[in-house]
């Protein structure tokens, strides 16, 4: 069997339900690690998404490893500039604190390359090799580990051939500081030059019901390559969660507050979307963040949602997803209560669009 016939067995276009109750891994890409089919993504625990509550957020980690079965690896999220290094050492804490047997099966996936500054701005983006080998240095002492299961440059620095940028990860995987390489955002090209260079596990991508794009292009040459794919956003930062309201009123410095789909007459004709998913879910008796989490996880055996939940009862209820069954005429109803490319917006402010490589 070619790796391409592997790929397309398993990850052909949905045409029934989505998910089961058996169905408790999935393997990223067709040279990456078998995980539980959710990741948690750490971020908001950390940064732009307002004040986090630290024993919360390591108890929701908890509850998290706690939840998946014996046997199967979960799958941390994080980037080395969430809180600038803050993230990275919460993860460490509650790994620390977490029993033997579930940190020895808890994956770490670290984006890194952002720089900050002082203020918390960022300042572009570093992927040059001496600067991977530095960002990984500090990243593994942070983290107490002595590897890093997934790395990957959050955004590719326009300045850098992404074959240096992955040929000094690969040569991290030599050496055993990492296992495994990821891509970030990027588009088809990148994708195939990366995948030249060294086996890519996957690709780290915003993918939900209101943001879609990757579908034209990326995502059939992702399973070209055999390179799955870790789909962060599934709920577009709350926005399709079922939670989030028109008044309500976001703490200083989160990201939401800058968004474009977060914004007037945006805002309005999103939730009126969310509006339309909350009467397909309310027939299924299930909420709205579990629709939408379970329409991500139909999308293919080669999709991993990440799911940002900072809450315990937040965690809990993306968790149910994995036992929401959606059939052909779920699909359809979804699709017409939410088409694709009818969300208002762009995903993020003008000048962080411009750093996405899977944009252009």
């Amino acid at each position: 069997m070619t790796k391409n016939e592997s790929i397309d067995a398993t990850t052909a276009a949905p045409a029934g339900a989505t998910t089961t109750t058996t169905a408790r891994r999935r393997r990223l890409g067709s040279t990456g690690p078998s995980v539980f089919p959710l990741g948690l993504g750490c971020m908001g625990m950390s940064a732009l998404y307002g004040e986090a509550d630290r024993s919360e957020s390591i108890a929701t980690i908890h509850a998290y490893l706690d939840a998946v079965p014996e046997g199967t690896n979960t799958l941390l999220d994080t980037g080395d500039f969430y809180g600038m290094g803050h993230n990275e050492l919460l993860i460490a804490e509650a790994l620390r604190t977490a029993p033997a047997a579930a940190r020895d099966r808890a994956l770490t996936s670290v984006k890194f390359g952002a720089l900050r500054t002082v203020e918390g701005g960022f300042a572009g983006y570093d992927g040059r090799p001496e600067a991977v080998r530095n960002f990984l240095a500090y990243s593994l002492q942070r983290l107490g580990r002595d590897h890093i299961d997934i790395y990957r440059i959050a955004r590719v620095d326009p300045d850098v051939p992404i074959e240096e940028t992955v040929g000094a990860i690969a040569e991290a995987v030599r050496a055993g500081h990492v296992r495994h390489i990821g891509l970030s955002e990027v588009g088809a090209d990148t994708m195939r030059r990366a995948a030249a260079v060294a086996p890519i596990s996957d690709l780290q991508i915003e993918y939900s019901l209101i943001s879609r794009g990757i579908e034209e292009e990326i995502l059939p040459t992702a399973r070209e390559l055999g390179i799955g794919v870790t789909a962060y956003g599934v709920l577009s930062r709350g926005l399709i969660s079922g939670h989030f309201t028109r008044d309500r009123a976001l703490a200083p410095g989160d990201f939401r507050g800058m968004s474009p789909r977060f914004q007037g007459e945006n805002l309005d004709r999103n939730l009126d979307l969310v509006d339309a998913l909350r009467k397909v879910a309310d027939d299924k008796g299930v909420s709205v963040a579990q629709t939408a989490i379970a329409w991500a996880l139909s999308r293919g055996e080669d999709i991993v949602p990440l799911v940002g939940a900072r809450r315990r009862d937040r965690l809990t209820e993306a968790l149910g997803a994995m036992d929401v069954t959606l059939g052909p005429a779920d699909l359809a109803a979804i699709e017409e209560a939410v088409p694709a490319g009818a969300a208002a917006g762009d995903r993020y402010p003008a000048a962080q669009m411009a750093h996405l490589d899977s944009e252009h």
